[in-house]
């Protein structure tokens, strides 16, 4: 599941640091052309971390985004 997108490789990479940190498992797809152009997201769809659906609530707790948990709850 989709946490949150960025526009950045740094940013997406900030954002696993914390959730890793926070035990919870993220990984980071992208589309930069399997990492030859970083700097160019191809398809618009910038830099997006996942999670497992069972963390999602608690992984948008930690990237500061609880409005959007309650929301969709």
């Amino acid at each position: 599941m989709v946490v949150q997108t960025f526009t950045t490789q740094d940013e997406a990479d900030c954002a696993q640091g914390a959730l890793l940190s926070a035990g919870i498992a993220a990984t980071i797809q992208d589309d930069s052309a399997g990492g030859w152009r970083p700097d160019v997201p191809w398809t618009g769809s910038g830099f997006r971390v996942l999670v497992h659906e069972e963390d999602l609530a608690t992984a948008r707790h930690v990237l500061g985004r609880p409005d959007e948990t309650r929301a969709k709850a």
